[in-house]
């Protein structure tokens, strides 16, 4: 039985891992569990997994917690960002999986990493800001890290069919967001409701987002070329409405090896949890008869630019990605509060990409700082719209 401990188990992709982890009871155990401020569902989480060690995201959320629990469990109850490395570090956990949103991801599996665990990843901001620093971890203890975005799965197997040195190209798919066919003037007047109405897949919110800008598919751009060491002009994205090639590999001979399935977040995760074992699931099959036609496009550079400003900071290089993280994640909580307009969250990062960002890609004080500063530079820029 393998004991895992999870970051960001009340969000999306936390839920779906639970929900497989009840589904085998017999293959898995939660040793561990953290969440932002959702203490109600924390809670029933921990009654029903009995966790050694909770943590939340502050000192208040850890009250309301410790108030709807048993008394027993007060004392397992950890906070913050010391917390969740606590929870990653935890010596009874054989693999821990980070599911928790933005760049709070990154010092956790950092964490997971040096204390000599395999890491589940659906927190791409942890390989967006650190992919050299934290792929050289890897390496150095020895751990395994397990890709648990859909795209990056799909890779991850279909490199499978073939040797790396005969990989040509990584083809990552993209469903185009709510808003693929408007044109620009309907995109300035898009509100938060619409863009959060994804139209294949439930997800949170501010991924939500990321996908109707497609900054969600530069972020997997830059979280790729760290987890298969592929220089990005080997890095394609295309527009697949359906998603249901979820990516392809391209290998020098012609061959393109795609992985295909149903939009369920429970399958990428079940890979990761039990590789290199599949489990089988009871979810409804891909039935090709009844999928229609498959269409792919390129995607639209002008109607999109948050796709080509990740491509263009993962080429500058040093803390730049740390930046185009940061900013987009402030201009998101701006636009989810409408302070901003929807195009206007790629002008944010924009200015911020180009007021902030030097420092060594290695050194991760540098990346932290990097953070900060972008943070503040996105701020100034949404105050001066």
């Amino acid at each position: 039985m393998k004991a895992l401990a999870l970051l960001g188990s009340t969000g999306s992709i936390g839920r779906n891992v639970l929900a497989v982890v009840r589904q085998f009871p017999d293959q898995f155990r939660i040793v561990g569990l953290s969440a932002g401020r959702n203490v109600e569902l924390l809670a029933a989480q921990v009654r029903e997994f009995e966790p050694e060690c909770i943590s939340v995201g502050a000192a208040d959320a850890a009250s309301s917690l410790a108030a709807l629990l048993p008394a027993h469990y007060r004392a397992r109850i950890v906070t913050g960002t010391e917390g969740n490395c606590r929870i990653a570090s935890l010596p009874t956990a054989e693999m821990v999986v980070s599911a928790v949103v933005g760049s709070v991801g990154l010092l956790p599996a950092l964490a997971a990493i040096q204390a000599g665990k395999d890491l589940g990843l659906a927190n791409k901001e942890t390989l967006v800001m650190a992919g050299r620093l934290i792929m050289d971890a890897v390496r150095s203890h020895g751990v395994r890290l397990l890709p648990i975005d859909s795209e990056h799965s799909a890779i991850f197997q279909a490199l499978e069919a073939g040797r790396r040195e005969d990989v040509d190209k990584l083809i990552l798919t993209a469903s185009g967001g709510p808003f693929r066919t408007w044109d620009s003037r309907a995109l300035e007047a898009a509100v938060p409701e619409q863009a959060l109405a994804h139209p294949n897949w439930s997800m949170g919110r501010k991924i939500s987002i990321d996908s109707a800008t497609l900054m969600n598919k530069g972020l997997e751009v830059i979280e790729a070329r760290w987890l298969f060491d592929v220089e990005p002009e080997r890095i394609e994205v295309v527009v697949h409405p359906q998603s249901i090639v979820h990516s392809l590999v391209e290998y020098r001979d012609g061959s393109v090896v795609a992985q295909l399935g149903i939009p369920d977040m429970r399958i990428p995760i079940a890979y990761a949890l039990s590789y290199p074992k599949r489990l089988e699931l009871g979810l409804s099959r891909l039935g090709l008869a009844q999928c229609g036609g498959l269409s792919f496009e390129q995607p639209d550079h002008q109607r999109f630019p948050a796709l080509r400003m990740a491509y263009e900071a993962l080429a500058a290089g040093g803390v730049k990605p740390a930046v185009l993280n940061a900013a987009n994640e402030v201009a998101v909580d701006a636009f989810l509060a409408k302070r901003i307009g929807f195009t206007q969250i790629a002008a944010v990062v924009a200015t911020a990409l180009e007021t902030t960002g030097q420092g060594d890609e290695l050194d991760l004080q540098a990346i932290l700082a990097a953070d900060r500063e972008a943070r503040l530079a996105a701020e100034r820029a949404i105050g001066a719209l």
